[in-house]
């Protein structure tokens, strides 16, 4: 799991449980109309808004957000610096063999591609696709979640005028005011936690992971083109380390990080 994930949902939901411990007993935040009214209003006006296929496919995204692990460049660098040393010895035939062992797909196809005897601009056009759908739909799934974030709040302002109008017709009898109170005010506390505290992070999350994993692949695209086209390994390594700010050049170097 992805220790900063796990680290932001401790401490922005255990600080809010807390506070409410402190502050009282819990059992007053726990109201289970309002929670209908807010979860299901969101979902329902969700899939108002996307097709059902599209947001049943936002539950394998949000794995991304807690078990996602993509190849690092510090690793990605030495080993297109390697493959394409291989490549200057012994030419691109002889990857054919060591393919199976490739983890990444997409470096795979890139290579099979190469070894196959395609041009440099046909192996560029097929990659640079597969990468802008690739953003694409990674893009969906981050709308969905950024969509569920504006519509919980909104929801919820629709149960605080449920409750409050429940409240205003029972005025004759105030010990019949605090279950609609209660109603009126957890409805909008649902739908401003859920969409803080949850479906807008899990958003910019996605965001986050989307824009490492296209760089991640525009350096395997560009790696791939340089081997084919037969340049020197430092040279390759040197085109893959202008894609990374100057620390992560270091890092990727193996060189220590300067005070």
């Amino acid at each position: 799991m992805d220790i900063a994930t796990l680290i932001g949902i401790v401490i922005a939901f255990g600080l809010v449980i807390i506070s409410i411990l402190i502050g009282g007993d819990g059992t007053w935040f726990i109201n289970y109309p309002s929670l209908m009214i807010v979860l299901g209003g969101t979902m329902g006006a969700t899939l108002l808004a996307y097709p059902l296929k599209d947001v049943l496919s936002v539950i394998t995204v949000t794995k991304n957000v807690f078990l996602h692990r993509s190849r690092s460049a510090s690793e990605l660098i030495p080993l297109m610096a390697g493959l394409a040393k291989k490549a200057r010895k012994e030419g691109i035939l002889s990857f054919e063999s060591q393919l199976r062992d490739i983890e990444d797909s997409f470096l795979v196809k890139g290579i099979q591609m190469a070894i196959d005897g395609m041009e440099s601009s046909a192996i560029e056009d097929v990659m640079t696709t597969e990468i802008i759908y690739l953003e694409e739909r990674h893009k969906l799934g981050s709308e969905i979640f950024t969509t569920m974030g504006t519509f919980a709040p909104a929801v919820g302002m629709l149960g605080t005028i449920i409750g409050l109008v429940q409240m205003l017709m029972r005025m004759e009898d105030p010990s019949q005011i605090g279950a609609p109170m209660a109603l009126a005010l957890l409805t909008t506390f649902y739908g401003a936690l859920l969409a803080n505290l949850l479906f807008l992070p899990v958003a910019s999350k996605l965001k986050t992971r989307s824009k490492q994993e296209v760089l991640i692949k525009q350096m395997v695209l560009e790696g791939v083109i340089s081997i084919q086209s037969g340049d020197n390994h430092r040279i390759v390594e040197q085109k893959l380390k202008a894609f990374l700010a100057p620390k992560a050049q270091l890092v990727a170097s193996g060189e220590p990080l300067k005070a």
